[in-house]
């Protein structure tokens, strides 16, 4: 059993997985995010300032869900993130689609590279675990 500090109240709780908060703060947080989703759905095109004031919310928490793609700022809005690897302006996320591209690509050839060294070679006769007979 993990128990922990809930980050938000400090109440002790069994941790499961997600951030260290316990299951009241949690859907604290949860309801303030709906909250938050709601009226930006209502007023296209504010900010996080706003919003923040608006709900009453911290502007880091709102940037949060925005990394984290749970809320997606729209093509009029005036508040745009940065891709943290080339710093091209993005709706939501941590990286733009080159970037994301660029990343899958990599993992993909060392992926394919460590499969290909794993495979054993035809002639190298301990690789191909055969009976061997010797002749007389």
């Amino acid at each position: 059993m993990n128990v922990r500090n809930c980050k938000n109240c400090g109440k002790l709780f069994n941790y499961v997985a997600g951030p260290p908060i316990c299951p009241l703060c949690r859907e604290q947080t949860e309801a303030k995010f709906q909250e938050v989703k709601e009226y930006i759905r209502e007023h296209k095109g504010v900010g996080i300032t706003e919003v923040s004031e608006a709900c009453g919310v911290d502007p880091g928490q709102i940037r949060q869900w925005l990394r984290d793609d749970r809320l997606e700022v729209t093509e009029d809005s005036a508040l745009m993130l940065n891709c943290e690897s080339c710093g091209a302006p993005i709706r939501s996320g941590r990286y733009c689609d080159r970037c994301k591209a660029s990343v899958t690509n990599g993992f993909n050839s060392i992926i394919n590279a460590h499969k290909a060294a794993m495979q054993p070679n035809k002639g190298d006769s301990k690789a191909n675990p055969k009976m061997r007979f010797l002749d007389k």
